[in-house]
């Protein structure tokens, strides 16, 4: 790092640029001399030679786009300079060494979470209430809105009250709306808590179940069944229609599955079964107190690191992402690797161009063949909608910097870090193999974490350079910054800042640790994130072949 640039690989033929660079400025760079002919936004990338039409760009050592118009030295990359190109991908050829990171400071330590009978470890303690169709949809929110008011587990009242005073103020015919600190209370309106050993109920909704294709309601039930057999749920209530495509017996075989001695209460009611909704309703409401009742008698206890499992994803991504954040938390999967834990990496379409390493990390042929064919299936089903991976990068990615997904695709690996491949999953299957898991699963933030989640992740480690409020329902999710303002502009969301990475103060190295050191408190409930404060919950099942 020299002079607010950074080459990420000797082989690159661009420089990135860390702060925002002025035409005409002259930069030095490994003893060249450069003289900008515009403007290099911070983020963005410029030419270190001349690069004519046809020219591969160049990143991280690997190709990353193609040169559509001539880009003189010094000039910056665009949209209408540069298209996207990915490298090819060939099977498996070598055996792949890793050196692990030096994890003696953690060796010896624990996490305080929640023991299940099939030997899982959970950082919460939920209930789940989930739809096996959308039909079920309202009666969900209609035990939501009975149990979390009664139960204590409601969202703060912050913005009721605030609607209350300006009709008060309406019906009053004011000239204006009284001030907020005469008509509020300082309380926040809640019920007070009387689960103390539960983290929440949950109630999960869905446009799924029926009416798509059976793959879908199939895959539905499995992606259900992950939620029922996750570690941080203690139990379950599951309405059902009783003639979607997504049938209770689907839903059982795929719990079985996971868990052939299942032993965790999950209570299904059917609708056309009942004499009457409100029958219905009823016997669900009672048969989940008393379900609670018997999930409050949970403790947290001591349990060795091993035991956790780690979501690597980005969102909002930006040209600092494959710099700081994603690097970082890619050093926290090595060394939870070498703990023996588990981490998930997915978003498929953001694995394009960077295919032939992680075939090379594999830890043997069968696994690197799975992956080959699960991204040529995918890129297959893209193209049957008439897409591609090249359509993945939104607006906000390219304004940042990320202007081809080979080049968002480089920076995203990094949040596997450098540890082989244990085991590559179809969506939405269970990862149990100790080290790093590849999932399919697309980029879209919330279908990817929604995936990982009922893969198993207890943690969320979610990068973001733009800033999203991405959540999930039953896993915590820890926002990590690539810049550090973009932690101090949007403070409400993010929970770690991994910006002093650009800045220079800051290895990511010591970063990846701090990191680590953070999920033990988080998945120890002494504290909870961003998300979780703002009941972040969102959850949405994947219709495949559909999202990027």
């Amino acid at each position: 790092m020299q002079n607010s640039l950074l080459q990420l690989d000797s082989r690159d033929n661009v420089l990135v640029a860390l702060a925002d660079l002025r035409q005409g400025e002259t930069l030095q760079w490994g003893g060249e001399v450069f003289v900008l002919v515009a403007d290099v936004p911070a983020k963005h990338k410029f030419a270190v030679k001349e690069l004519d039409p046809g020219s591969d760009v160049v990143m991280y050592g690997i190709v990353v786009g193609k040169i559509t118009a001539r880009i003189a030295r010094g000039e910056p990359l665009t949209t209408r300079n540069v298209r996207h190109q990915a490298a090819d991908f060939h099977p498996k050829r070598a055996e792949f060494h890793w050196t692990a990171p030096d994890v003696s400071r953690w060796r010896n330590r624990s996490f305080l979470g929640y023991r299940r009978a099939d030997g899982q470890v959970g950082t919460r303690n939920y209930w789940v209430v989930v739809p096996l169709v959308f039909c079920e949809n309202r009666n969900i929110g209609i035990l939501k809105q009975a149990f979390e008011e009664e139960l204590g587990f409601a969202q703060p009242a912050t913005y009721r009250r605030q609607v209350a005073r300006l009709a008060q103020w309406y019906r009053a015919g004011m000239s204006e709306p009284p001030d907020k600190s005469a008509t509020e209370d300082a309380d926040d309106g809640r019920s007070p808590r009387l689960f103390e050993n539960i983290d929440g109920i949950k109630f999960l909704t869905h446009e799924g179940g029926c009416g798509g294709t059976r793959e879908d309601s199939n895959n539905l039930c499995a992606l259900i069944a992950g939620y029922l057999h996750h570690p941080n749920v203690a139990g379950a209530t599951v309405l059902s229609l009783g003639c979607q495509h997504a049938q209770i017996p689907i839903l059982r075989e795929q719990v079985r599955a996971r868990d052939p001695r299942f032993q965790k209460p999950l209570l299904i009611f059917e609708q056309q079964k009942s004499q009457s909704e409100a029958a219905m309703l009823s016997a669900a409401i009672e048969k989940t107190f008393l379900g609670l009742v018997e999930a409050n008698r949970a403790r947290r206890e001591p349990a060795a690191l091993s035991h956790l499992c780690l979501a690597l994803k980005c969102g909002g991504s930006d040209g600092f992402s494959g710099i700081s954040a994603n690097p970082a938390i890619g050093h926290t999967a090595d060394l939870l690797a070498a703990l023996s834990g588990r981490t998930i990496l997915a978003e498929f379409p953001e694995l394009c161009g960077v295919e032939q390493e992680l075939i090379d990390r594999s830890v043997n042929a069968a696994v690197a063949e799975r992956f080959i064919a699960l991204m040529r299936d995918y890129a297959e089903r893209a193209r049957q909608v008439r897409s591609g991976f090249d359509m993945n990068p939104s607006p906000g990615n390219i304004r940042d910097g990320l202007l081809t997904d080979a080049m968002k695709s480089a920076g995203a690996v990094k949040k596997g870090g450098t540890s082989p491949v244990t085991a590559v999953l179809d969506y939405p299957e269970c990862a149990t193999t100790p080290g790093l898991n590849l999932l399919c699963t697309p980029g879209n933030d919330v279908e990817c974490v929604t995936a990982q989640v009922a893969a198993g992740a207890s943690v969320v480690l979610f990068t973001t350079g733009l800033g999203t409020p991405t959540g999930n329902p039953i896993a915590p999710v820890i926002k990590i910054s690539t810049s550090s303002d973009l932690a101090r502009r949007m403070a409400d969301i993010i929970d770690f800042d991994a910006g002093p990475i650009v800045t220079g103060d800051a290895s990511i190295e010591q970063m990846g640790e701090a990191i680590l050191d953070r999920v033990i408190q988080v998945a120890s409930g002494e504290s909870q994130t961003k998300a979780e404060m703002l009941g972040q919950d969102d959850f949405i099942p994947w219709k495949r072949g559909v999202s990027l």
